[in-house]
């Protein structure tokens, strides 16, 4: 399941990842959310284009914002196990198929995995140092293991179980898929890490001001503190996300650079990722 406002230029190349799997998925859902450029319009090129894919449009247009377009996204769905990415998510060739082994096992209702920046430097350094850093995140985090909406799965039933619970956050303080874990674990189902589960995204979250990407990161404890929940050791990606972004944002703009020369001073395709 894929939310969407006005990702025009990025679908495609979402939607091909999602196609050119090892396993196929049921059914691939993209969710548009007022989207007010072609978003809809590369969605149903992509359908008469691969027409035995099962790419579904579901229109969400009762409200802006993430939340509500999530949930329409899970409601749609119709398969025992949902994935959720991003528009600006590049799923690994074998995504579903590893979705499919570690839901097999039973040990959880709801996971993530780990991402790869395809458009920062030093790409498989940075996958590897992301799962590490989760890893640890889920060591410290107890019961109450995040979900990562740019790479995620929940069981149908699971979802069931909390979709009347989860907060509208209309005031947008929180991160939803936090708040989607958190719920979980208040009901004693239990979210679980697969590092084999890889999905390449964009570094885009660093174009950010100082500013604001303060205040994405500041969501965290936003929305633990909305649930009474007051654990310093779950605030630890916070603390993560601050030290590595001057770095990163550095990092940001060279890659843009080098990326603005190879391709004579004109930007680079949305497809080529």
């Amino acid at each position: 399941m894929i939310p969407a406002y006005n990702e025009e230029s990025g679908i495609r190349h979402c939607l091909v990842a999602a196609i050119e799997q090892t396993v196929p998925a049921d059914e691939i859902i993209v969710v548009d959310n007022r989207s007010t450029d072609g978003t809809r319009a590369a969605v149903e090129a992509m359908q008469a284009a691969f027409p035995d894919a099962n790419i579904r449009l579901v229109t969400q247009d009762a409200e802006q914002g993430i939340t509500p377009t999530r949930n329409a996204g899970f409601n749609a769905a119709t398969s025992d196990v949902i994935g959720r990415i991003d528009a600006d998510s590049a799923l690994q060739p074998d995504w579903v198929e590893q979705v499919q082994l570690a839901f097999a096992t039973g040990d959880f209702v709801a996971a993530s995995g780990p991402v790869e920046y395809y458009d920062m430097p030093m790409r498989t350094f940075g996958h590897h140092a992301d799962d590490t850093v989760r890893k640890i995140q889920v060591k410290l985090a107890g019961k109450y293991v995040f979900l990562f909406g740019t790479n995620m799965a929940i069981t149908r039933e699971a979802w069931l179980a909390v979709r009347d619970e989860v907060c509208d956050d209309r005031d947008d303080l929180m991160h939803e898929d936090l708040d989607l874990a958190v719920h979980l674990a208040l009901k004693g189902l239990k979210v679980g890490y697969v590092s084999a589960m890889v999905v390449g995204m964009s570094a885009r979250r660093l174009d950010s001001s100082p500013r604001d990407y303060l205040y994405y990161v500041e969501r965290f404890e936003r929305t633990y503190a909305a649930h009474g929940i007051r654990d310093p050791r779950l605030l630890a990606p916070m603390a993560v996300l601050l030290s590595i972004y001057p770095a990163l944002h550095v990092g940001r703009r060279l890659q843009e650079r080098r990326t603005a020369q190879s391709w004579g001073g004109r930007p680079k395709p949305a497809s080529e990722g």
